[in-house]
Order: structure tokens, then sequence, then C-alpha cells
């Protein structure tokens, strides 16, 4: 190492026009490093300049080495992705020790390459799932130095302690060590976000109980996270502040405090987006003490975890509850205005796809099915049962539809133009509302009705034989969206006064087409029977630009 560093002194001082173009060349990758813009109406994910729309997929778990990468590309390229989330090891990053071993990174980064493809990395290391499955041996074997939280009758859980100084040494340096790796290996700008952990937390236990734990909760609940949870002149102990939710929200606090120092560490090497995940519990229903992943940054610990994490840009759900009103609450949950948002896992199972457009309307600048790969793996019954092209195909029309158009939905998004639907097998219709635009409050709302045929029908929605429809609906101006949709109708009302003589809506022109290098092209008029009846939507990947105006 000092003969390196001697070697670059020597070249310092010979060569310092070549040093002056090293170092701006530098200079010049970084401006253009993936990052949160929050600038607009909604957070975005800035890549090569401008926003980017993530149309991920996430490989199964153990699917991220030499012999199994090759059963997981052609689902992603039978997907239509743009992005893929793949894992790190840390018992394969640093099987001894203090030595690294970066060809998994390396590994991937190429492949991704290869496959025109941006990346996510996942870094499964004090927590995944809220065990320590893949710590190396030499973190498991050790639980004097790097010991296991204690649950309420004394034993051990398999889950780690956040307050472990050892554990917690360690894993920064792992982390930091891959962060000044990606740095190194990646100025492309193939990664475009790190996960930090994975859905931290502890499972079966509210929190570590531990002897160090336990001095901690009798001590007052810190200032921070009284402000955080809206108790800023409260007094007391963790139990004494919060009662039966004292555990959970103590857990939060520890876990997310030990996330933020790890992250902070690895920002300060190469400061990408980072990012933690949740196993979110059901939104409608109050989760007792010990039924969901305690600590983990579920909705209820949502400003513990935010206030505890400035190092961390986001914090996003997993989501596997395939209940529509559940699975929105969840959006609605995690959308927030300081929340850069998009949904990293959600599940595999064909049902799940129709949620796409939803999250789009909410925000999200991404969105990823979790196992999309053919490595024979099943996480039913969450999920699919095996990953076949029936399987894949509502996913890969999601991203067929919107694909030529990313980059623009991502930008209409930041700007909060963009509102979506998802079927809801209860009730068979939903109207969209807009943002003001141009500087002119909406006159347009968009109905979007399920079930009807592509033809006329007097009759109520009756929504779809499987709740499959979806739409997606972009303000472009006052009087003119971009509409698509799959098994849906969509149509639109004109906001006007009640006493307003032009209330009726008429169309002035719907064009199919789609977008060519950021310009639209236009390939035919829909017209008569296409247009009469509303714009109904099949399984056929349809983009329509629409002209609005009353009579």
């Amino acid at each position: 190492m000092l003969g390196r560093m001697l070697g670059f002194a020597r070249c310092a001082v010979l060569f310092p026009a070549v040093l002056a173009s090293s170092l701006a060349a530098q200079t010049s990758v970084d401006s253009i490093l993936p990052h949160i813009d929050r600038t607009g109406a909604h957070p975005a994910l800035i890549v090569d300049g401008a926003p980017f729309l993530m149309l991920g997929a996430q490989m199964n778990n153990s699917s991220a080495f030499t012999a199994t990468l090759p059963r997981v590309w052609p689902a992603m390229e039978e997907l239509g992705v743009n992005t893929v989330e793949a894992p790190i090891y840390w018992e394969k990053f640093e099987p001894t020790e203090g030595s690294f071993d970066p060809s998994s990174i390396d590994l991937l980064l190429a492949q991704a390459r290869t496959h025109n493809v941006h990346l996510v990395l996942l870094w499964f290391g004090t927590w995944k799932n809220g065990s320590p499955g893949y710590a190396p041996e030499w973190v498991k074997l050790d639980g004097k130095r790097f010991p296991l939280a204690v649950s309420k009758d004394g034993r051990q859980s398999f889950s780690m302690s956040p307050f472990a100084p050892a554990t917690l040494a360690a894993d920064t340096r792992a982390f930091t060590t891959l962060m000044q790796h990606l740095k190194e290996a990646d100025p492309q700008h193939t990664v475009l976000m790190v996960q930090v952990e994975n859905e931290a937390g502890m499972w079966g236990n509210t929190r570590d109980f531990s002897p160090q734990a336990n001095r901690l909760f009798e001590q007052p609940v810190p200032k921070a996270v009284l402000t955080a949870m809206g108790k800023a002149d409260a007094h007391g102990n963790w139990s004494e502040v919060f009662g039966a939710d004292a555990d959970g929200y103590f857990h939060a606090w520890a876990v997310s405090r030990y996330i933020n120092q790890v992250a902070e560490a690895g920002r300060r090497v190469y400061p990408l987006p980072l990012y933690v995940n949740a196993a979110v519990s059901d939104p409608l229903h109050k989760a007792t003490p010990g039924s969901f992943e305690s600590g983990a940054a579920v909705a209820d610990a949502l400003p513990i975890w935010h206030a505890m994490c400035p190092a961390i840009d986001a914090i996003e759900p997993d989501i596997y509850l395939p209940d529509h009103a559940s699975y929105t609450a969840v959006l609605t949950q995690y959308a927030l205005p300081w929340n850069p948002f998009f949904v990293p896992e959600t599940g595999n199972a064909p049902a799940y796809a129709h949620y796409f457009f939803a999250a789009l309307g909410h925000g999200a600048f991404g969105w990823s099915p979790f196992g999309m790969d053919q490595t024979g793996y099943s996480n039913a019954p969450i999920g699919a049962e095996k990953i076949d092209t029936e399987t894949l195909a509502p996913f890969a029309l999601n991203y067929r539809i919107v694909a030529p158009m990313q980059r623009e939905l991502a930008q209409w998004n930041r700007e909060d133009r963009v509102r979506g639907s998802a079927e809801n097998p209860d009730v068979h219709t939903e109207t969209l509302h807009f943002a003001p635009v141009d500087g002119q409050p909406a006159r347009w709302s968009a109905t979007v009705s399920y079930g009807m045929p592509t033809f006329y029908s007097s009759k109520p929605a009756p929504g779809n034989a499987k709740p499959e429809g979806e739409a997606l609906v972009v303000q472009l101006g006052p009087d003119e969206f971009l509409v698509t949709g799959v098994h849906a109708r969509v149509d639109f009302n004109a906001l006007v006064p009640a006493n307003e003589q032009k209330s009726q809506r008429m169309w002035l022109s719907v064009e199919e087409g789609s977008y060519e290098q950021g310009k639209w092209k236009g390939t035919r008029l829909w017209n008569g029977d296409q247009t009469d009846y509303g714009l109904n939507f099949t399984s056929a990947a349809q983009v329509l630009r629409v002209r609005l105006t009353t009579f």
C-alpha cells in the first residue's frame, strides 16, 4: 500500500496536467451520479441527468451465483425490465474476516451491462428478513462478539442484537468496502441504488431483551423519538411514554439507528441513493405486538425511522397483500411528501400485476415484482407456483406499454400529472382527479370502468371475471391527456358549473401511437365505434393521445 501511495505521489509531481485531467473527469462522473431530486411535486430518481422510471424485477434470494444467473436473464428479458434487483451476500463478499471477494459484484456488473439493464443491489448483511442468514460463518460462530438478540424468556432469537458494537463495526466495514468497490468498478453507473440490509427487524419477539437493551429501555425516550412521534412534551421511559407499543418502537429506534450508521459510512465513500425496505403488516387491521416484524419500518414506526435515518434516502414497502384495499392503503402510507417512493418488492403472482399503474399514480418512480427467475424456486402461496410465460405475461404487458415513454412518464410523475387505477373487485368504477396544470384549475376528471364490453352497454360496469383491470391517465395539458389501460374503459367528464351550457364531452381527436426518442408518433385515429362508448382497452398494448372539448 505504501508503495502504491508513493507511486501516486511521484505521478502527481511529474504529471500535474494528467492529474488535473483525471480529477476533472472524476468530477464529471460524480456530477451525473444517480441521485434523488426533491424539487418536483414527487421526488424523482435522476439517472443520466433526467428522471428515470424503474421497470424492475427482483431475482430470488439465492440466485446471484455463476451457476444460477443463466436462469435469471431469460425471465428478465421476457419481462422487458430496465432494472434488475440483485442481492449481495455478506457471507460471500467477506468469507474470511477482513478478506473481501468482490467477484460476485463484478459478475453482476458484467452481466447487467451485457443485457443492457441497470442494477439495484440488496445488501444482505446483519439482517435478511430479520435474521443473520447471509452473515459469514465467522459471525455466526462467534456469539460472544456478535450476539443474537435475546427473547423475553431469556432465550436467543435468530436475529442479531442491534446493540453489539462488534457487529455494527463489522457490517459497516463490509458495506463501506462494497461501496468503495462500486465507486471503482462502476464508472458507468450501472448500479442505481443500494438497499441497506433487508427487511430489518425481528420476527417472533417484540424486541431485544439483552441486559444492555433492558438498561436502555428503562432510560428516558430520546428527544428525537419524542419529537418524531408527536410527543415532544412527554417524559419518561419507553413503557411510560408508549405503553403497549413500547417494545416495537424501542426496537425500531435501535434497528434504525444501527442502519443509519452503516449507511452513513457507506455514502461517505460513494453517495449512491440508499434505501431500506420493510415487511409491511396489513394496514387495515391493527397488528398485535409479536404478530409482525418488530422494529421494522412499518407504517406506525415510519416517523422514528425517518428521524433516525438521515443517511437513508427512502423507506419502502415490500407488498404481499393481494387484497385491493390493503395494497392501495400501503401505497398511500408510504407515498409521503418526504419519502421518495417506489415499490422494491411485490408479489409475483399474476394478481399483483394490475397494481403497477396504481403505484405510478401514487408517485412511484419504480416497481419490482419478486422472484422473477427460472431457478425453480417458488414462494407460493404468497407468490406464483412457477415462473413461466403465463405468469410473466401480465407483468410484461405493463412494461411493454410504458417502456417507449418511460423517461417521459418519469418526468410527468415528477410533475404530478399521472393518475393510476387498479381494479377493485367490490367497486367497478373509479374516478380520477387531476391537479391544476399550466396554472389552470383541472377541467376534467376521468372515469375508469371495469368489465365493460368494447361496444355499447347501458348496464353498470360489472367488473371483470378476474379483477385484473388497470388504467393510467396522464394530464398533458388542460384539455389533453395520454391514456392507456388493460381490460378497462376510460371516459372523461367536464368539470363545469351546473348552469354552464357547454357541459358534454366531445373528442377533438383520439390518436393511437407511441413515443419514439421523446417524440409522439401517431399511427391511426380512433373514432366512431372506437370512441362512441368511451376508450376501451383489452390486453393489447395501446396508448392514446386525447384532446377534448365541450359542447
